[in-house]
Order: C-alpha cells, then structure tokens, then sequence
C-alpha cells in the first residue's frame, strides 16, 4: 500500500565505455561485479579487475551457462556475459575494503546474438514492440519487505502499523540508511514508510522506463538486503512469511507515453482515460490467470493471494476501491502525466524483467485487438456474494501455483511473449515446485490428522 506521484523526468544520463573506464581509474574502484539473472530472478554475478574491463566491455566474459537455472544444457554451456556500460554504479557497502562497481550484464550465445533465455533480453523486445508502436512504457513498482531477527525464523523487530513513525517503527533507521544508500547509487527515492503488517516496510523509488526499472529493482532489493545485514537483521522479500499479518505485494503502476504525451490520458473521458487505456485495462484482465504464473512464482505467492489482507485476488477494475485487480488512481485525476494504472496483485519475489514483460505484452494485445472495456466496480468485493460476483462476471485469480501454470499453458500470446526456450524451462521449474509443495507432508497435518487418524 503505497503513496506514488508521478512527475515527468529526464532520465539519468547514460555512461559510455570510456566514461566508465575513466569514472573507474578517477574513483580507484578495485573491483567490478558483473550482474543478471537466472531465469527466476535470482541475482548473479562474478568480479572482474580493472585490467579485464576492455575486454568485458568489447567482448563480453566467458562462464558456463549450464549452471544457471533456466538457461543452456551441458552440452551446450559457453555463454557471453557482457557488460552493459549504461548500467555502471559504485557499491556503496562498508563491507568492502576496497570500492566496487556493478554494472548489468546481456547475456549473448557464442555467435554474439542474445541469448533467448536472458530476462532482461525479453524485456527488451517487449520494450522494442511498444516502440515499434510508438509507446515508451514507464513502470513504479512499490516493493514491500520485511526486516526479521535472522534468516531462521520470521521474528518481527516491531509491531508498529501503517505510517507509524517513532518509536514504534525501529527499522525507520535502516530503512533511512537505506535510502541514502540507494541516493549515492543514483537511484530517486520518493517515499518510505513503515506498512501494514509488524515489521513491514516499503521504499518507493520514481518511476522509469522499464528496462531501467527492471535493473533498479534488483539494485533496490540487493541494497535493502545488504544493509539489513550491515544492522544485524535479515530482510525478506517472501510474499507471505508471517500467517494472519498481510503479505509483501510490488503493486505496479504503468504508463504508455506518446513523445510527452500520456497515451492513457483523455480529459474528455468521464474517468479521464483515452481509448488506448481502457484497452489496455482490457487485456491485462484477459491476461491476468496466465501472467499471475510469472508475477507470482512461488507456491507461497499463493498464501498471500486470498481475500481480506489487501491482497486483491477478483478480475475487476476501480478507481478508489482496493479490492479490485487494477486501480486507476485518484490522487491527481486530471492530471494527465499523474494517469497510469495500477496492478496490484504482483509480488515482490517476481523477477522484474519477466513481470513487466508480460504486463506489457499483456496491455499491448488488448490495444491491437481492441478487447472490450467494461466498466469499474466500486463495490467492496471481498463482501461480495458469490452469485453478485458472477452476476458482474468477476472471476478470481488462480488460487494455487498450479491453476497458474495451467493458465499460463493456455494462454498463447503469454507463452509466446516469453519464448519457447524460457517458456519452457519455466514451467517445467514451476512443475517441479508444485510437486515437491504437493507431496510434503507439513507440521499442519502432522499437528491436525496424527492425534486423530
């Protein structure tokens, strides 16, 4: 549950090779971290020194591809991780003795062409598709977290509530020193508050393209992990770690642009929405059991997504109301730089580079085919009955990882989105998953069915 204006802003500049090379020699960085993902959004990188960097830059680094979830087989492992210069940022950890740089890396075949695996390559054509339309798609992810005692258990550290201050919240500190963490990196932090549940928080960062954004995530939940650390704390990202107490949820509020002119945006329109935005309300709705496989990955995504803790789970939208899938909202309605939609089921376990893709490619079907626009539901549907939700024609998203993978099976343009080699490799891990999850025998049913079976 966040706060998120947005404000028209020139983009940060983007470095060239050789402004990184002198930026390294000037700073005296000592290493540099190569970063990506594998396919599930799990950070990865190796260091190289000072003395690899031209080749890096020109070339690309060689390592295995086979050890990488989602990625090559073993008879096929060589892969090329290179570097992407407009990604460069010093580290700003005090557990380094000496200074580090990251910087994002493609990830490219043998021959040089990207690799089809690469998340951040797939959101890249889905980016390049809104181009070729003539949109810049603009994403504000909220990503709330939780800081714990320890990794061990989910011990809470408060039991303060929603924008609760001191001294109550006792992660206000980390959570500053985490923004100003964020600041030197370059990162525009807007907002940050205690949420909802015990020892919940969430940091807001402006909103970008989403490429830039994608990268700006993993930076943002490395660095809120890291300086947890730093204080003696674990911060977790899990969707639902605590039963009974909301779960963490990265609403995501979008945009299509036009040169400076908000495609989402007619003053006309009763609800100031152009024809482009209701179509693209249209095919996130149509869209939503399949991408809900991506945007929420894990058999625990699942525990979060249930009626009564904020989490919306009915295929709807509103305006105000916060029980609907999608949100228009209503902070500044007639401006039109502050129009955009929000979805709010994703969380933040989600790879962000596979998440905004399918969003987007999601919206940009019910643009091309001009999918039919329905109207809001400003009726609080948790408390609806079940026959005034079908009489509405309001379904729910998948109530399992399972219902998930078989939406996402369904669904054609999602799955081809995402491409068959990712695609793949991605329902098989989440297959995987699933039957683990099925066949445990959990300390529930241990505690419930032994004493009386």
């Amino acid at each position: 549950m966040g706060i998120f204006f947005v404000f028209r802003i020139k983009l940060q500049k983007n470095m060239s090779k050789e402004e990184v090379k002198d930026l390294i020699k000037k700073k005296d960085v000592a290493f540099i971290q190569c970063w990506f993902t594998d396919m599930l959004g799990s950070l990865k990188s190796f260091a190289i020194t000072p003395n690899e960097l031209d080749e890096a830059l020109e070339e690309g680094m060689g390592f295995d591809g086979s050890s990488i979830t989602g990625f090559t087989r073993i008879e096929e492992s060589d892969m090329i991780a290179k570097p992407d210069p407009k990604t460069f940022r010093i580290l700003p950890w005090k557990s380094f003795e000496s200074k580090t740089a990251m910087m994002f890396c493609d990830i490219l075949n043998p021959d040089g062409t990207p690799f089809a695996g690469d998340p951040r390559h797939i959101l890249k054509k889905a980016v390049g598709r809104a181009r070729d339309l003539g949109y810049t798609y603009f994403v504000g992810p909220e990503l709330e977290y939780f800081y714990f005692k320890s990794s061990e258990a989910p011990e809470i550290i408060d039991r303060a509530g929603y924008f609760d201050g001191l001294p109550t919240d006792l992660g206000e500190e980390v959570r500053e020193k985490t923004i100003k963490a964020l600041q030197s990196m370059g990162i525009v932090v807007e907002y940050s508050h205690h949420e909802v549940a015990p020892s919940q928080h969430e940091i807001d960062l402006r909103f970008d393209e989403a490429l830039a954004m994608a990268d700006k995530v993993m930076i943002y939940k490395t660095v809120v992990k890291e300086i947890a650390r730093e204080h003696g704390l674990f911060a977790s990202f899990m969707p639902k770690p605590i039963f009974g107490e909301n779960g963490s949820g990265m609403h995501v509020h979008q945009s299509l642009f036009c040169g400076e002119k908000n495609a989402f945006y007619e003053l006309s329109d009763k609800y100031h929405l152009s024809t482009i935005a209701r179509h693209y309300i249209s095919g996130l709705l149509h869209h939503a059991p399949a991408i809900t496989a991506v945007c929420n990955q894990w058999v625990n995504s699942y525990k979060r997504l249930v009626p009564g803790y904020e989490a919306p789970v009915y295929m709807a939208w509103a305006r105000r109301n916060r029980s609907a899938l999608i949100r228009v909202p209503m902070y500044k309605p007639s401006k039109e730089k502050a129009t955009r939609i929000e979805l709010r089921s994703p969380d933040p376990s989600a790879n962000p580079y596979l998440a905004f893709a399918v969003m987007l490619l999601a919206g940009l079907d019910g643009i091309e085919k001009k999918l039919a626009f329905t109207e809001p539901v400003e009726e609080n549907i948790f408390k609806m009955s079940n026959d005034r939700k079908a009489e509405m024609g309001i379904n729910s998203l998948p109530g399992s990882l399972a219902e998930a993978i078989d939406s996402l099976r369904k669904d054609e343009i999602i799955k081809t989105s995402l491409g068959d080699h990712l695609c793949t490799h991605f329902l098989n891990s989440k297959e995987s998953e699933w039957d683990k999850y099925r066949i445990h025998v959990s300390q529930f049913e241990i505690e419930r069915y032994l004493p009386m079976l």
